[in-house]
């Protein structure tokens, strides 16, 4: 009886571990370390043994352990997943459509939970200090999906993995938050360099004094210019002088104010950006100012200000300002 092929493409299996084809490939023929059986004119396809065994080669490179040391170990070991059968890693709905969502898996250890099929490589990308594959994943996700849903459910969901792992193991993976956030924040600025906004007023996107963290800033600026929309990006921990400052000199559609804690939340500082006006004398303005952050939350928001609760919101809602169109609005 002719044997069924089964298993799963180079391309797919490069996107489970979190690694390019190319990557693969060169194991292959470098370390001896391919699918086990082969069938004739097809393309490669890898069998549950052989995903197995590819997982265990990431798992000693990331460790340390020089690549031909840990092909040789890994090769010796080749063996069915213990748990597993053929259905988990036949080609499937999330190979086939990679927005589909993957069961509960892991990546490199980090907890992930119920995520899509690229957190899992970008994770384990992350964990093997991989920048190279993590640059490509993350430009893929961005142009295949948006970038709503390359943050929402690639980016943001391994960030907050590496940041779970760090404070539960001793300040280990440290090398690997910095390094993946690195690699996001770049991706993210590529983004939003890729789009020119239209010459009106911009957003001004900045987080609150003693506030470090500006990634989820970089996602929205990426964001708003994915939607044609200008900002001025003034990054971490400005000063309430500079912002006053710069809302004087911008003269800003929206302020966007982002606080991660709430003892860095100043709605003083919020009340006060609310009320400052520029402009011609009798058409002067005022900013509508956007609370982001989780260091807001527990209060209602001033007149003058609102509240996102998400990236998708925050965008809607800076959009209705210039009189966009609003993503889904007209159902």
């Amino acid at each position: 009886m002719a044997q069924t092929t089964t298993g799963i493409t180079t391309g797919a299996l490069a996107r489970r571990l979190g690694v390019s084809p190319t990557t693969v490939r060169s194991w292959e023929q470098r370390y001896g370390i391919g699918p086990a059986i082969r069938a004739d004119g097809k393309h490669r396809r890898w069998s549950p043994t052989d995903v197995a065994m590819l997982e265990d080669m990431c798992r000693l490179t990331a460790s340390g352990i020089p690549p031909a040391e840990a092909a040789r170990a890994a090769r010796s070991d080749r063996r069915e997943p213990a748990g597993t059968d053929l259905e988990l890693l036949a080609p499937s709905a999330s190979d086939a459509d990679p927005s589909s969502r993957s069961r509960p898996v892991g990546g490199g250890g980090l907890p992930l939970g119920d995520v899509r099929l690229e957190c899992r490589g970008l994770a384990r990308a992350a964990v093997r200090l991989d920048a190279p594959a993590m640059e490509g994943l993350l430009k893929r996700v961005i142009s295949d999906y948006g970038l709503v849903t390359a943050w929402e459910e690639v980016m943001a969901p391994t960030l907050h993995a590496v940041g779970r792992k760090w404070e539960s193991s001793d300040d280990r993976y440290v090398e690997v938050e910095h390094l993946l956030s690195w690699q996001v924040s770049t991706a993210l600025r590529r983004a939003a360099i890729a789009s020119v906004g239209k010459p009106r007023p911009p957003v001004l996107l900045a987080c609150v004094p003693a506030e470090p963290h500006t990634l989820p800033l970089e996602a929205l600026a990426a964001g708003l210019s994915e939607r044609g929309l200008g900002t001025r990006m003034f990054g971490g921990s400005v000063p309430a002088e500079a912002l006053d400052s710069a809302v004087r000199r911008c003269g800003p559609a929206a302020v966007v104010l982002w606080s991660q804690a709430r003892s860095t939340a100043s709605h003083a500082l919020a009340r006060h950006l609310a009320g400052v006006t520029f402009g011609l004398r009798g058409a002067r303005t005022a900013p509508l100012v956007l609370l982001a952050g989780p260091g807001w939350a527990g209060r209602t928001p001033d007149s003058g200000m609102l509240r996102p609760r998400s990236l998708r919101e925050a965008l809607d809602a800076i959009a209705r300002i210039y009189g966009e169109p609003v993503p889904g609005s007209e159902r």
